[in-house]
């Protein structure tokens, strides 16, 4: 099992650039930011200092979306790092959620979604595209490669993601819910074609290491309010108790009131009241070394290839250093 680091590029920007050089050295293999410009730092200015500064990271955002650049623009930018750092990006993705309703936008239609996933891989890797009816061909691209991981959560993303991604980002972790997303993302693989084994399967989620499991919840409730935005969406499209979307889903955000973009992501989030302690130790990893082992190894045999530690709460470097000496040789061995 791969690990992951993730940040909000909040500044100054020579911190998340620290703490990703410290994941380095504790064995994490990928870095990965929250894209989201009016709420913080553009993350693919940090990632080239990022990729300067280490040796073997690779980078991306967790997640971009379709509508904040053009895609031209995001493929190259990713292909411009691939050539100045040898390939050491991936292009994770989405409808976009803080990122387009902060600025006043609708997240991307999953039909958007799926045409971008194709064009920004084959400009990122040299081949001509077709954007905005015109033929498009990044000519200076050479030796590109750009793999493109979906966040999904819905029945109709899960097929996309099976359909055209490289991987799958599945924010939460718990088993059982990982192990329907998972099969449907390689049932829809399968259905199209595809080696379902060759999708890579992600989970992120926050991870706070500690006895004080009381403490650990409230540095880690604002994640439940985070996928709250999502089973919102998916309530209002299928239904409150819809046979296609598991309750165990989206039962939490009965007493869900509305949120506010300008404290997400982060702890102490005042719209994450409605979040039970359930959901919390449901959707992260808390408590003592031995039991985010234990979670993982469950989440390893569901198929579960990497799990991005979301770094968002006020122990950052101890989660690092502990996975780093723990958990992450307990996993790999």
């Amino acid at each position: 099992m791969d690990f992951g680091l993730v940040l909000q590029t909040d500044p100054p920007a020579a911190q998340v650039i620290s703490l990703m050089k410290r994941a380095e050295r504790n064995r994490f293999r990928y870095g990965w930011t929250f894209d989201s410009a009016v709420l913080w730092q553009e993350p693919f200015v940090i990632y080239s200092q990022i990729l300067a500064q280490t040796q073997r990271l690779t980078v991306g955002p967790m997640v971009t979306n379709p509508g904040t650049r053009t895609w031209e623009v995001t493929a190259s930018t990713f292909a411009t790092l691939n050539d100045m750092y040898g390939n050491r990006t991936v292009c994770g993705i989405g409808r976009g959620d803080s990122a387009m309703r902060v600025a006043g936008r609708k997240p991307n239609t999953l039909a958007r979604l799926g045409e971008a996933m194709d064009v920004i891989r084959d400009l990122a890797e040299g081949r001509e595209a077709q954007v905005d009816g015109a033929a498009i061909r990044l000519p200076w691209v050479r030796d590109g490669k750009l793999p493109v991981w979906m966040a999904a959560y819905g029945p109709k993303a899960l097929a996309l993601a099976g359909q055209k991604a490289d991987g799958f980002i599945l924010q939460l972790a718990d088993p059982f819910l990982t192990e329907w997303m998972v099969r449907a993302v390689r049932d829809a693989a399968e259905a199209a074609g595809r080696d379902p084994s060759s999708v890579t399967i992600c989970v992120a989620a926050p991870a706070y290491v500690g006895e004080d499991l009381a403490h650990a919840r409230e540095q880690c409730r604002w994640f439940g309010g985070m996928v709250g935005n999502h089973v919102a969406d998916l309530v209002s499209r299928y239904g409150e108790h819809s046979s296609l979307v598991p309750e165990a889903l989206t039962a939490y955000i009965k007493q869900r009131e509305g949120y506010d973009y300008s404290h997400h992501g982060r702890a102490g989030n005042p719209s994450t009241d409605f979040v039970p302690d359930e959901i919390v130790d449901r959707f992260c990893l808390l408590g003592p070394v031995e039991a985010h082992i234990e979670k993982l190894r469950t989440l390893k045999a569901l198929g579960v290839d990497q799990f991005a530690v979301y770094a968002m709460h006020d122990a950052r470097e101890q989660v690092i250093d502990a996975y780093g000496s723990s958990v992450i040789p307990a996993l790999q061995d």
